[in-house]
């Protein structure tokens, strides 16, 4: 009994240099690359059993990713196209502007706002957040994560100059 054949994927020029950059670049991230390998056997002729022994993954992932590439626009970025499906999940329940509004309040001294105390703590900057209506409700650990996000990132190669004694 003969088992399914796998759709025939055809690449033009352009995609296909574009997959065997993607999968022989040192940056390019490893599942991306995992996945235009998949796509070029896919366009070589290998049937799905035979490119997953090749490259040591389930049939299942080959499937999968031939069917998105096959499912996707034609017209979109190859990039795009090996890209993870967003996830599900809850939209985001903190905005943009409070998010800067919160590390604005950070930004201040805790003095004018009224309050005794010489530097900001996570639990004093959520109350101060929502008695000053910036949000209706925040966790001092929801403050933490904006204030580790929003903290400016250090130059690659920022080295710090000591004085000769």
């Amino acid at each position: 009994m003969a088992g399914r054949k796998a759709p025939v994927i055809a690449l033009h020029g352009e995609q296909k240099r574009q997959l065997e950059g993607l999968a022989r670049a040192h940056s390019t991230p490893q599942q991306i690359a995992l996945r235009a390998r998949i796509i070029l056997l896919a366009e070589a002729g290998l049937g799905v059993t035979a490119a997953a022994q090749q490259l040591g993954v389930w049939r299942k992932t080959v499937s999968a990713w031939r069917r998105r590439w096959l499912a996707s626009p034609a017209g979109a970025p190859v990039a795009e196209r090996l890209c993870d499906a967003p996830r599900p999940g809850a939209p985001a329940s903190i905005t943009p502007e409070q998010v800067c509004a919160i590390v604005a309040l950070a930004c201040e001294p805790p003095e004018a706002s009224g309050i005794p105390i010489t530097h900001w703590s996570q639990s004093a900057l959520a109350r101060q957040a929502v008695k000053r209506g910036l949000i209706e409700m925040i966790s001092q650990r929801s403050v933490g994560r904006i204030l580790k996000r929003s903290r400016p990132q250090a130059a690659p190669d920022a080295r710090v100059a000591y004085p000769q004694a």
